[in-house]
Parts: structure tokens; sequence; C-alpha cells
């Protein structure tokens, strides 16, 4: 169950085609689906994303807390998702990228979104970066 906060973003997202306003008004941003980790319920969660050809990249900063977001554990216990990108919905495939490929997307979101340099120096956890695979209809 998202919390109040979130779940005043996913219904503006969806009452305005993916739009909304405040601190992520023009941010790129999508809803993702998980199925729990441990629940097995569904979880929704709006998070900003980095396009990369055909994959969405997501970032599991967790605005720099000390520890990973619930929707990172639960796609690495089931990488199977759903996302909303403005009024479209598919099925995805989270992959955790690594690496060179790890750092120069982070680098990318931060050129997008500076605020995610800020995310990095106030943990000590390596942020996760995970690229999200739409599945072939």
């Amino acid at each position: 169950m998202p919390n109040d906060f979130n779940q005043q973003i996913i219904d503006e997202f969806r009452a305005n085609e993916g739009r909304v306003g405040g601190m992520f008004e023009g941010a790129p941003l999508l809803l993702v689906t998980t199925t729990g980790a441990k629940s097995g319920r569904p979880a929704t969660t709006p998070v900003m994303y980095l396009a990369d050809g055909e994959r969405y990249v997501i970032i599991a900063s967790n605005a720099g807390a000390d520890n990973h977001p619930a929707w990172y554990h639960n796609l690495r216990a089931n990488p199977a998702a759903t996302i909303e990108v403005g009024t479209d919905t598919f099925q995805v495939k989270a992959v955790i990228i690594e690496g060179e490929e790890r750092d120069r997307l982070y680098a990318r979101m931060v050129e997008q979104a500076p605020g995610f340099a800020d995310y990095e120096k106030k943990t000590s956890r390596r942020i996760p970066v995970v690229a999200l695979l739409p599945e072939a209809a």
C-alpha cells in the first residue's frame, strides 16, 4: 500500500495522463507495479526514469537513505512488473545494471535530475540502477 504522499502522486498521474505538478512537475515519471517480495501483493510506486533506447532506467536511491527502497527488493525477488508511462501500461522485466554501464546511466540521471548526486553523497551504499525492458507483445 503506497504511503499518502505516493498515493497522491499516483492519483494525480492517472488523472492527468501521466503528468503531475508540485516537486515532480515536468520530470519524467512512471508508475511501477511490483509484486511484494514478502507479501506477494501488488505495490505501485512513482519513480523518475531515464529513457535509454527501449529501456526505462530507474534508480533505487530511496532519497539517499541507507536502505534500498521496497520496490527494489520486490524487483530482485520477482523481476516481472508493470509500468505506466503517460497513458500507456505494459509489462516489463527488470534487470539490475552493474559496473561501467551502471555508472554511465547514473551520471546521465544526475544530468537530468541533479538531486541524484546528493542522494549518492548521503549514503554509504552503492545505489542500484535498474533497467526495465518491455516484454515483447
